[in-house]
């Protein structure tokens, strides 16, 4: 069955146009990709994949920040209005994931030394892998370094610092367990 978004996706004439710098500029971009107006495929496009069936929706900004970071979405995962992913080690969606808008995924953080200025420490990466069938709400962070397992939930305006167990959900700055699928 189809959900509400997809049985009511319209693919204008400017989303086949995104479409179709996409399948130019991107890494892979798979059939039936909807891609929103000022969606914004950031410095190295070329290290991002995109499978079939994929919707972006406005104002999305997915980058990678270096020639070897990578960033793969998979098939029938949905990228909500302002949500930002930005790679500079590996970001890795499953597949038929929801991801609500102005969500943050970033695989980086900066050294805090105080010794040294913050604008001239290193990054620090780990990558972040999200499994299938995952439903990330509104507004949430997912930080470096974390797993997130097959069928997990993340309540709006979570702050995922550290892995999440299959079929779990999560909610709270920083996350705790409060329940289970069914």
């Amino acid at each position: 069955m189809e959900n509400q978004f997809r049985k009511h996706l319209i693919f204008s004439e400017e989303n086949i146009k995104n479409y179709l710098i996409a399948k130019k500029i991107l890494g892979y971009c798979g059939d039936n990709v909807y891609i929103d107006k000022n969606v914004e495929f950031a410095r190295f496009p070329e290290k991002i994949e995109i499978f079939s069936n994929v919707a972006i929706k406005e104002g999305a900004k997915i980058c990678c920040c270096n020639e070897q970071s990578i960033i793969s979405i998979g098939e029938n995962t949905t990228i909500g209005y302002y949500t930002f992913i930005f790679s500079s080690e590996k970001i890795v969606i499953g597949a038929d994931c929801l991801i609500a808008p102005f969500v943050y995924i970033v695989d980086s953080n900066h050294q805090i030394e105080r010794s040294k200025l913050i604008n001239q420490q290193e990054n620090i990466t780990a990558p972040i892998i999200i499994g299938n069938d995952v439903w990330i709400g509104s507004n949430v962070t997912i930080l470096k370094g974390v797993s997130i397992g097959d069928g997990a939930v993340i309540s709006a305006g979570a702050i995922v610092n550290r892995d999440v167990k299959d079929y779990s959900i999560v909610a709270g700055v920083p996350i705790k367990e409060i329940g289970e699928r069914k």
